[in-house]
């Protein structure tokens, strides 16, 4: 694709975030090859050979362009939501996540990366990144609609979910004995991520897998398992906040074994309990003020669960909590300084694609590789979260149901004073194009496809606002938190404006 045949488009008055924008969506074209040149394991440097195939088909969405040129399920988890309304070229996604289920072993476990990394005599395990195969397999179908592909691989979903949900124990947490992740340290027990460890990141990343399984078993019509995922799903919400939440630094610990005032508040877990909806508003808010206290200016936010690291992965998702959480301004302002100034403008940058990861310290030296320095990819599709970000949150365009035949519409401009964004689905077009008045109230125009229906929330709840389409002016339903909240709203084009 050039950028013109692009079908997803953003544009703002942010030229920070317009080059963000379209600098993820080149790293993912550069992350998607041809799966003949998959890589063959060999020592960097030495025998390190692009030579081996690596998924089926003509297209398959790998990590990096130049390394490992493999297929991580966790990567996919960013770099193909961001595809998804940039390009929307989903074959390679597809490809990869037929990589992974071939590889699922006899007891339902999925593994850490694909093929040749996995193979007959070696099987490495990692919590999450088996949950990120299925919460991959969720988003391809939310964006496709494709019912088949779904259908033939619901019984090893299910297999798959069924061994994660095994593993919870009478504190109502999933205990964790992998100490694999995206190289995070400290992976085990019950974490808020993932030894023997309750984990923060790993339990709410399984609650939201839990949540994202309803919706497929009610596409499928099978009905069998939701009873003992909603039951799930409660015991983890509880017993997340009962045990690892940190009232001192409004964070949750890593795990419940280590819980000093010095003990890691892992970046990916706490952004995962924002994204997953284990907490209510005011913790979710005070997540977010915490993260942000935490930024090593200029360079970006920092993973403590990964030493002195800065992931433009775990990044990505912090980006989407800080949304989430009612601070859209902390989103933008975390994608300007980190994203644009450092990772696009820094001389030591590509200035036209995404870095794996670096050190707080400003060094291009990624923590988990030791003495690498090397070995960093400067093409990383796991970088790529603002891409989506922008498009679902700032200008508010979300699928709630496959293809988008249900949508929710809700702008959070976070102090930009214009944002208009667009992608496609096989039902039609979806496009917006907001403006911030002088009241901060937003006003603007969407379009949603003919035959769907949605949800519209528009901020502030000025009750001056005037929502019109085809059928006339739409009245509130409601509302909430200071939001006004339209429901019921058909498919169409409308105009939001001051009355």
């Amino acid at each position: 694709h050039s950028v013109r045949d692009y079908p997803g488009y953003f544009n703002s008055d942010s030229e920070k975030l317009n080059r963000v924008w379209y600098a993820g969506a080149y790293t993912n074209q550069l992350c998607s090859i041809d799966p003949a040149y998959g890589n063959a394991l060999g020592v960097p440097g030495t025998d390190w050979y692009y030579n081996v195939t690596i998924a089926h088909g003509t297209s398959v969405l790998i990590d990096g362009a130049k390394r490992d040129r493999l297929v991580w399920p966790g990567d996919i988890a960013i770099s193909g939501p961001s595809i998804f309304v940039s390009t929307n070229s989903l074959d390679g996604t597809r490809n990869g996540i037929d990589s992974l289920l071939a590889l699922q072993a006899p007891d339902g476990r999925l593994p850490w990366a694909g093929s040749p990394f996995t193979s007959p005599d070696r099987f490495v395990f990692s919590f999450t990144y088996h949950l990120y195969t299925l919460l991959d397999l969720y988003y391809y179908y939310l964006y496709t609609g494709d019912l088949a592909y779904l259908q033939s691989y619901w019984t090893q979903y299910k297999s798959a979910l069924a061994w994660s949900l095994a593993t919870i124990d009478s504190s109502r947490l999933a205990n964790v004995t992998s100490s694999n992740d995206w190289l995070r340290s400290g992976m085990g027990g019950h974490n808020v991520e993932a030894g023997e460890l309750l984990l923060c990141d790993a339990n709410s990343i399984l609650y939201h897998t839990l949540d994202m399984s309803l919706r497929l078993a009610e596409a499928v019509g099978d009905s069998s398992g939701i009873e003992s995922w909603r039951a799930a799903m409660e015991g983890i919400k509880t017993a997340i906040n009962e045990r690892l939440w940190d009232p001192a630094q409004n964070l949750f610990f890593d795990n419940d074994v280590n819980k000093t005032e010095t003990s890691l508040h892992p970046q990916d877990g706490n952004s995962w309990a924002v994204i997953a909806g284990v907490v209510d508003t005011e913790r979710a808010e005070s997540i977010s003020a915490a993260l942000a206290a935490r930024w090593v200016r200029p360079y970006g936010a920092p993973a403590p669960e990964a030493g002195a690291t800065i992931s433009p992965f775990a990044s990505g998702f912090e980006v989407q909590a800080h949304y989430l959480s009612g601070s859209p301004e902390r989103a933008v302002e975390l994608i300007e300084f980190m994203w644009a100034d450092f990772m696009l403008d820094d001389p030591r940058m590509t200035n036209s694609s995404f870095i794996e990861g670096y050190s707080t310290s400003g060094d291009l030296r990624y923590a988990p590789y030791d003495d690498y320095d090397t070995r960093v990819s400067h093409a990383h599709g796991w970088a790529t979260g603002p891409t989506s970000a922008l498009t679902f949150f700032a200008a508010g365009l979300q699928l709630t149901s496959a293809v988008g035949k249900t949508w929710l519409v809700q702008p959070r401009l976070g102090g930009l004073g214009r944002v208009t964004a667009g992608f496609e689905t096989s039902l039609g077009e979806f496009s917006a194009s907001w403006n911030s008045d002088q009241t901060n109230s937003v006003v603007g125009e969407f379009k949603t496809p003919a035959g769907t229906s949605g949800i519209l929330i528009l901020p502030g709840g000025n009750p001056n606002l005037a929502v019109s389409g085809r059928q006339g002016r739409v009245r509130p339903s409601s509302t909430v938190d200071g939001d006004l909240v339209f429901t019921n709203v058909p498919g169409g084009s409308y105009e939001v404006r001051r009355s």
